[in-house]
């Protein structure tokens, strides 16, 4: 695919999609939607030789939401068929995908933008970055999986907060509050990142893969799911090449080197 608002590329092991429409702070249009998805299936295909991705933004943000001026007129804008269409597949392939998906929010991440980047299984954040659910201020509600995983991560009463009153949240109190990982001063942002990426990329990526099944699987599931859940993916993990590896390492009293499998 030929892409024209993101850019995709592989360093290693670790493919890195950028969102590159700087010019309107990286507001997500249904090209960029489109190429996002895509970049993500593409990263997630065991034949590309990714072991983690990473989401970050070109410029001064991470994504300023929905592109307001992506259709002729707002009474054109469909939303419901635009979440449908377009969200979902973007969010579905990040929350499903195989590989640990890293957002790394390199400055404001606003209203569908921050919930993107909530939808990784892990947020790192520079400190001047800030989220905010926008959504109330041009009367509507978080979307883009905001009200699943606003209340989940951070509680009840935060996420309602959050989503009334459309405040900023800066990266320090997100981390603070279990709303992302962590938060990192700008200037040590970028080796931050990378280096978290590369210690994933090298990392079993079978276990890997598994824990983010599991842990994701637990939102829905009831005790006696979640043990039948745990017991099969253990099992998955027992019968890896990284398993072996992990103990014989461990017994040789060395670094392992796990092949992903």
């Amino acid at each position: 695919m030929d892409y024209r608002t993101i850019r995709y590329a592989l360093d290693g092991a670790v493919a890195v999609i950028t969102l590159d429409r700087p010019e309107v702070m990286n507001a997500l249009n249904t090209a960029m939607r489109a190429e996002i998805t895509h970049a993500l299936r593409a990263a997630d295909d065991p034949a590309s030789g990714a072991r983690v991705i990473v989401l970050t933004g070109q410029g001064a943000a991470f994504c300023s939401g929905q592109d307001l001026g992506d259709a002729a007129s707002l009474a054109e804008v469909d939303l419901e068929r635009v979440l449908r269409d377009e969200y979902e597949p973007m969010l579905r392939a990040i929350c499903t995908a195989r590989l640990p998906v890293i957002a790394a929010v390199n400055g404001t991440a606003a209203g569908a933008g921050a919930n993107l980047a909530l939808a990784a299984d892990l947020v790192i954040a520079t400190e001047s970055a800030f989220f905010i659910e926008a959504f109330a201020r041009i009367g509507l509600i978080p979307d883009a999986g905001g009200t699943y995983f606003l209340p989940r991560q951070i509680g009840f009463a935060r996420a309602m907060g959050a989503a009334l009153f459309a405040e900023r949240i800066a990266a320090r109190q997100a981390a603070d509050w279990g709303l992302i990982w962590e938060a990192v001063a700008d200037d040590a942002f970028a080796g931050r990142w990378q280096a978290r990426a590369a210690a994933l990329a090298a990392g079993p990526t079978v276990a890997l893969s598994a824990i983010k099944t599991a842990l994701r699987a637990s939102l829905a599931h009831d005790f006696d799911a979640q043990l039948a859940l745990e017991a099969r993916l253990q099992g998955d993990c027992g019968r890896s090449r990284d398993f072996r590896e992990g103990v014989i390492a461990f017994l040789e009293k060395r670094s392992p080197s796990f092949e992903g499998r």
